[in-house]
């Protein structure tokens, strides 16, 4: 039996990585640095496009544990986030060059991995051959076409990334270094605090600023552009990304009427982005909106916020819990592109498609965590055929089963969550 993983992002890096260890050869495809769609900058496998934050790092948090449940299961990347790490308060964060560079290593350096840079442009059916499909949400061209012969009409959604600045064009007589609610270190993250006179200006400037698409269009509520969440009402940025709770400013003593954080970027904290800014304005409308930020007067931008079109398959129609493709069961699909949404949501369906596709050629029935496991609920979400307008879906305690009875503390109530899943994980890997 052959097989190939089509894509080097986080999921297709997952899967090879599953199926090498396990013993079997596979040919890993990547078409960078041959072609790269708009959001793909680096040459390197498993770019972290968007955002450097994989999310909370607490056990107790949704995030948190899908990482940990990942690390049980052999992934490739968590540990290497671990090692790549910066400064995030409770966050997970890395550098994201170091990341790569290191997923690089590990990928090209196995034994059982061969990684080919070539476009590939259809779907082997071959009855030797199993395919892992982990194209990302930018899928195009002839292998979005041989996809859509295979699975029917895509379901699409717009993506945003937030922009990048320097930390020294930040002015630190402004703004202020410190964690929400005091977690992590000073260091962390940079606040940029408004008066309610700034931030009614700033607002004013915001819902009026050209934006580089003119048409409207879906966007993933987690990734929702600034600019469009601001024109839902005025106090809407202050009760999301800018937030101030958990923050107070030394400067003044006082918490700030409104706050953008600025989250460190790279390990040596020389590059910070605007945490919640995904955006899709003109990149001279960026830099003088967001110049308003105070702080920010001088702010030197690294990289524009920009919006690229993100397309899913309608998978609880044509994917079962295994990742698998109910009408060619040779053929998985891994990451953003089976509905998943988020860096370490993507890796984790990539380590269930290559289980899957090791089991599939060895005559084992196939695996998929309990749905009390953070991994095992989002793989029962994106196959239930229940969900009639499906889409992304992010690790959150709102997929799994509640407790019985129901714990009224909500940290409390997500440990004993988090415990009971990795409880229900180990039974799952007993009986593998």
């Amino acid at each position: 039996m052959k097989f190939k993983v089509i894509g080097a992002g986080l999921a297709g890096c997952e899967a090879a990585w599953q199926l090498a260890q396990r013993g079997f050869k596979v040919s890993l495809y990547e078409q960078k640095p041959l072609k790269k769609s708009p959001a793909h900058k680096s040459d390197l496998p498993a770019e972290l496009v968007c955002s450097n934050s994989l999310k909370a790092a607490r056990l107790d948090s949704a995030a948190g544990l899908l990482k940990e449940e990942m690390a049980r299961l052999g992934s490739l990347l968590v540990p290497i986030a671990r090692e790549c790490a910066v400064p995030a308060g409770g966050a997970l964060a890395v550098d994201r060059d170091l990341f790569s560079a290191a997923v690089a290593e590990k990928i090209k350096n196995h034994p059982n991995i061969e990684y080919i840079t070539e476009e590939v442009e259809a779907i082997d059916d071959a009855d030797d051959v199993i395919t892992i499909i982990a194209t990302g949400p930018l899928t195009e061209g002839k292998m979005s076409e041989s996809i859509q012969q295979l699975c029917g009409n895509y379901l699409s959604f717009y993506d945003a990334a937030a922009p990048i600045i320097t930390a020294d064009s930040v002015d630190m007589n402004i703004a202020f270094g410190a964690s929400r609610y005091e977690r992590g270190g000073d260091e962390d993250y940079l606040n940029c605090p408004f008066s309610k006179e700034e931030y009614e200006s700033f607002i004013a400037e915001l819902v009026n600023a050209e934006g580089a698409v003119l048409h409207d269009f879906d966007v993933y509520e987690g990734c929702m552009p600034i600019e469009k969440l601001a024109k839902r009402g005025l106090d809407a940025p202050r009760f999301g990304p800018m937030k101030p709770v958990g923050l107070i400013n030394p400067k003044t003593g006082h918490r700030p009427w409104a706050c953008v954080q600025l989250r460190r970027e790279n390990s040596a904290g020389t590059m910070f982005n605007l945490v919640g800014f995904q955006t899709n304005l003109k990149f001279g409308e960026q830099k003088r909106v967001f110049s308003m930020i105070p702080g920010l007067k001088d702010a030197q931008f690294v990289r524009y916020g920009v919006m690229h079109r993100n397309s899913f398959l309608d998978s609880p129609r044509v994917l079962n819990r295994y990742f698998q493709l109910k009408a060619q069961p040779n053929v998985f699909f891994a990451g953003q592109i089976t509905g998943v949404e988020g860096y370490m949501e993507s890796a984790a369906s990539g380590i269930i498609a290559g289980i899957n596709a090791a089991r599939l050629a060895m005559g084992k029935e196939l695996f998929s965590p309990s749905e009390l496991t953070m991994i095992g609920a989002l793989s029962a979400y994106i196959s239930d055929e229940s969900v009639k307008n499906f889409q992304p879906m992010g690790a959150n305690f709102g997929v799994l089963p509640p407790i019985e009875p129901k714990i009224r503390d909500k940290k409390e109530r997500y440990a004993v969550l988090a415990e009971r899943a990795l409880a229900a994980l180990q039974s799952d890997i007993e009986k593998m």
